[in-house]
């Protein structure tokens, strides 16, 4: 397998050449969305992918932050479908909108977290009718190491500490290896999330390991690596133009090697419509996180309670 960072499973096990033993994949479409799901079962292969064991939902739309009215509804059920699976069926449910909110491409989960619909405080003064239709719901957007001087999972532990939620939802940007899921994938697992770990800035995870209770990791790839991008056109490049010799496949290899860890080292890119991307696709997930949680309403009333 090539050496690369990537945030998505779906990418690690598409560089693998036949089918692994403790991995079971499964793909189908569902109105023009592409719906994978993969759940790796064994150390073995968790340790070959480089991906915890559990369960990966993948959706993949080619105009996931412009698509139509119809398009969009159909995503926000998958994605709120995909959720519900994995939450406990009752407790509390701490949301956490990861990254920096002063880069935009960092920014989605601040932006989601804008947008969920909190209910905590109003457990005891809702309306009669409402009662029982309303999960005891937080949120924290709490920044990043850099501005804070504090990890993400120890604020986190502090606050499950005190709260006692059932789960954990984290929201992050991620990266990805082809430019072309840039906004255009959402991937949802259960095995929880390493803060920085697609750009090689690896931080303490929050996993249920470190935080002691489920942690269920939503997210979309928002950058990918400027040496993927120039090593992928130069390989182009070498194949059009008969350079890449089948009978000196090493030295190839060695060539793309340095294009991808010359100048452009460890740099990532984003397009530059990534503020309408982040806001869209920031009002997608929410939308989908918060039928996740509050089955029960339907989306005027929700919007209600969020817009009063």
């Amino acid at each position: 397998m090539r050496g690369f960072r990537t945030d998505l499973a779906m990418e690690r096990i598409s560089e693998e050449s036949g089918r692994l033993e403790g991995v079971n994949m499964s793909t189908h479409a569902v109105g023009g969305v592409k719906r994978t799901r993969i759940v790796i079962e064994s150390g073995r292969a968790a340790k070959l992918l480089g991906r915890p064991r559990g369960e990966y939902i993948t959706l993949e739309c080619s105009d996931l932050y412009k698509c139509t009215p119809e398009r969009r509804q159909l995503l926000i059920r998958l994605v709120a479908q995909a959720i519900r699976v994995m939450l406990p069926k009752e407790g509390e449910v701490l949301l956490v909108g990861l990254g920096n909110r002063n880069v935009t491409a960092d920014a989605l989960g601040t932006r989601v977290i804008e947008r969920i619909l909190v209910t905590r405080h109003l457990q005891e003064t809702i309306a009669r009718d409402m009662q029982g239709k309303l999960r005891g719901v937080s949120a924290i957007a709490p920044g990043v190491l850099g501005l804070t001087g504090i990890e993400t999972a120890e604020l986190c532990r502090g606050l499950i500490q005190h709260v006692k939620p059932a789960a954990v939802i984290a929201v992050d940007a991620l990266a990805a290896f082809e430019s072309q899921r840039i906004c255009n994938t959402v991937q949802i697992t259960d095995t929880g999330i390493e803060p920085g770990s697609g750009v090689g800035n690896h931080r303490l995870g929050l996993t249920r390991d470190t935080l002691g209770v489920k942690v269920i990791a939503v997210g979309v790839p928002m950058v990918v690596y400027a040496s993927t991008i120039a090593r992928d056109a130069m390989a182009n490049l070498m194949e059009e133009y008969g350079v890449m010799n089948p009978e000196h496949p090493k030295a190839a290899e060695r060539l793309l090697t340095q294009v991808a860890q010359g100048v452009l080292g460890s740099m990532v890119v984003t397009p530059r419509e990534i503020d309408e991307m982040v806001l869209s696709v920031a009002d997608l997930l929410s939308e989908g996180i918060n039928l996740a949680l509050h089955p029960a309403l339907d989306a005027d009333t929700l919007h209600t309670y969020l817009h009063p």
